[in-house]
This record gives C-alpha cells, structure tokens and sequence, in this order.
C-alpha cells in the first residue's frame, strides 16, 4: 500500500536510502540520512514523500521536489524513487512512480525530471518504462567509490498523462 510518510517511517527510510548510498554507484551522493533530517524532509515535503507499506515494513519510497530555485523551474520537480533490493520486481518503483506523477501534476508540475547515475542502467530502463524520454547525457560529472561516472538526465512531460 502507498501512503504518505510519517516521521515514523523516517527510521525504515533512513535504511533503505543508506544502504543506497553506502553500497551503491546509483547515487554519487556519500554523505549517509540522519533520521531527524529525514523527518525534516518529510515534513517539508508534505504531500511530496509516500512510502510503500505491506504488513508494517517499509518496501521503498519516493518523493519530490523543485528541480532548480528560482521561479523559471515553479512547474518543474525532480524525483527520487528507492525500493529494497529484497522487494525489486515486484512492480513497486511503478506504483511508486505513478503516485507521485499524479501528486505532482496536482500540485502544478509539469515537467518530472530524474537525475540518473551512468552505472545504473536498470533506472534508465525503468524510467523508459515509465514514459520518460532520455534528454542529457553528462559525462564524468560525477565521482564516486573512486570512479568517474555519467549522469543521465531524463524528463516526462506531466500533462501528456501519467
């Protein structure tokens, strides 16, 4: 079941989002989630963070926000989706996926953009899946775990469905 999160579930994220972040290239973020910033997270994002729920375990979550500052980007959010390794292929990034493009197009985004790392091709085909188009491919911006990697910049056009 998707919902919105709560602070409560900001342990069970913090997990999941870590574990991404440790022993991933799919972020070249390295700096782990406290759970008190999560908490602040959801709460700033109120109505923009969901988890996916079955019988009390967190299975993944997604959330968005503003891609850039500034009024120019006001109809332009970013997404990030995790799910656990456990839960994968099991449709859960779709219904995550399809929750928060209807969420955001009623809040007045248009355009959802992701930002994808170059050493995960699996979000690549998902966000094909998923109706986004492929729009940028920067080389070597990012370093991680002591290798270069791309970034892959993606977008779906909010209003053409979901």
């Amino acid at each position: 079941m998707i919902r919105p999160a709560t602070p409560q579930d900001a342990a069970a994220v913090a997990t999941l989002w870590n574990d991404m972040i440790r022993d991933t290239l799919a972020t070249f973020t390295t700096e782990e989630k406290r759970i008190e910033d999560i908490q602040d997270l959801m709460r700033h994002r109120a109505g923009r963070f969901f988890v996916d729920e079955l019988t009390g375990v967190i299975r993944g979550f997604g959330t968005f926000g503003r891609f850039r500052s500034g009024p120019g980007y006001v109809a332009t959010c970013e997404h990030s989706i995790v799910v656990s390794p456990t839960a994968l292929r099991q449709s859960i990034g779709h219904r995550l996926m399809s929750h928060l493009q209807n969420a955001a197009h009623a809040q007045g985004n248009r355009i959802m953009v992701a930002a994808i790392s170059g050493a995960n091709p699996d979000a690549v085909a998902f966000h094909l899946a998923c109706g986004f188009e492929k729009v940028g491919h920067l080389p070597e911006v990012g370093c991680k775990q002591g290798k270069w990697l791309d970034l892959i910049l993606m977008q779906k056009n909010l209003s053409l469905g979901r």
